[in-house]
């Protein structure tokens, strides 16, 4: 479907790049001429992603990373102004960074319901205002592409903060595809159904009990593969999609058919059962 070429020329922005889907998303980028920067809050981390970038990258890629908090706004916008001078410009900007924990709504501290909702909330309008003024500022046109959920529809049991963050995301997206649609700046969103990775797999489903009931929620009856969402990104990343704005494109193997992502907790365990499964799950002291 693509060519070596598809994305060059445009130097695109991946945050929370140093992993995961993020890492995964930057590679696809960079394999079909894009150059790429990725941000997050260990330096190191975002170090050895760089060089997995890289070495997939067509010849006279850029891999460039940058440690920001994205719930600092000051900071990212430091960041942006380091990256357009270094790269010359800036064409997309990836809002994948994001928080994400199980635990009943009704023992959620106030602090950990405020740092899901900073990280991907908060963080993403910094990283969109500062790269959506960027663009208006110079008379450029972009691609702003935010990761969010299919239970912003649904609603999910369990991932209260998550879900009223990512509502919030999927507003922004419909919001900013129209109010910036003049000058030539695209919104779009994706959200992906169960994509495994070392640190959200773990935690979200923590036990091959739970994995196993969740597949079977799963029409295509299976996970999805890194690759397919990379795919799906560079897509709408790219100028084939160049007439799409305001879209939210779904890629989950059916999953959001049968409900809302984690209510198979309380359809498919006891309250009693699932309350030593969330003790278990605290962090300890």
């Amino acid at each position: 479907m693509f060519t070596p070429d598809t994305l060059t020329g445009k130097s695109i922005l991946v945050t929370g790049g140093g992993s995961g889907l993020g890492l995964s998303m930057a590679k696809g980028f960079a394999s079909v001429g894009a150059n790429v920067a990725i941000c997050g809050r260990t330096e190191d981390k975002l170090k050895s992603a760089a060089a997995e970038i890289q070495a997939v990258a067509q010849p006279g890629v850029k891999v460039l990373t940058h440690a920001v908090d994205v719930r600092d706004f000051d900071a990212v916008g430091v960041m942006m102004k380091r990256l357009v001078e270094e790269f010359g410009s800036l064409e997309g900007l990836l809002n994948n960074a994001a928080g994400n924990f199980l635990a009943p709504s009704e023992s959620i501290s106030p602090n950990g319901f405020k740092s899901v909702v900073d990280i991907v909330l908060h963080g993403t309008f910094n990283c969109t205002q500062h790269f959506g003024n960027y663009l208006i500022d110079s008379g450029r046109q972009g691609s702003i592409l935010n990761i969010v959920t299919t239970y912003t529809e649904t609603g999910s049991a369990f991932v209260l903060p998550s879900a009223c963050a990512k509502a919030g995301v999927y507003a922004m997206t419909t919001t900013l595809a129209y109010e910036w649609g003049t000058y030539g700046i695209r919104v779009n969103s994706i959200a992906p159904g169960p994509f495994p990775t070392e640190g959200a797999w773990s935690r979200l489903l923590p036990t091959k009990e739970i994995q196993e009931a969740y597949l079977k929620k799963v029409a295509l009856g299976r996970v999805g593969k890194h690759e397919e969402l990379a795919n799906l990104a560079t897509f709408l990343m790219s100028d084939m999609s160049a007439y799409m704005t305001g879209e939210c494109v779904t890629i989950d193997g059916g999953e959001r058919l049968s409900g809302g992502e984690f209510n198979l907790f309380v359809t498919n365990f006891e309250r009693k059962t699932l309350k030593d499964m969330f003790n278990a799950m605290r962090p300890k002291k």
